[in-house]
């Protein structure tokens, strides 16, 4: 499953030479990673209340081109790697056909003091697994 998500570059994301300032694709990923959760059926409200959390481990971001405002943005993600713990989404943003930025994010499952914990039945939802929805993208 690859979810899609639109969001158009805003004046104040923007730096000083006029286009998005890196920090902020982290911004773009994280909405679209939420969009993705929501898609697939994962509660994430109900994974706090439960007293759990997802927490990024790692990212990998390749900068291809510069946004800048105005730009209407496409954000694909998908799930390329799954573990009982943790996994790896893969991310891609989007202007028309130009790739802007590349990212794999590392995620991990965690309990409420923040150790990395098996995957609860309840929120180990088939869409996390890239098996489970055919051939992955990389």
């Amino acid at each position: 499953m690859v979810c899609e998500c639109a969001l158009t570059v805003r004046t104040y994301e923007c730096d000083s030479y006029g286009h998005v300032n890196n920090a902020n694709y982290l911004n773009y990923l994280e909405y679209a990673r939420y969009e993705f959760l929501r898609d697939i059926g994962f509660d994430y409200p109900a994974v706090i209340r439960a007293g759990y959390g997802v927490y990024v481990a790692r990212i990998e971001i390749d900068y291809r081109r510069s946004a800048v405002v105005d730009d209407k943005l496409l954000i694909r993600s998908w799930p390329v790697k799954k573990g009982a713990v943790s996994g790896i989404i893969a991310q891609e943003i989007k202007r028309g056909e130009d790739l802007i930025a590349a990212a794999k994010v590392t995620w991990a499952f965690v309990d409420s003091g923040g150790q990395p914990v098996k995957l609860p039945r309840e929120w180990d939802l088939p869409g996390l697994d890239p098996k489970s929805n055919g051939p992955s993208k990389t």
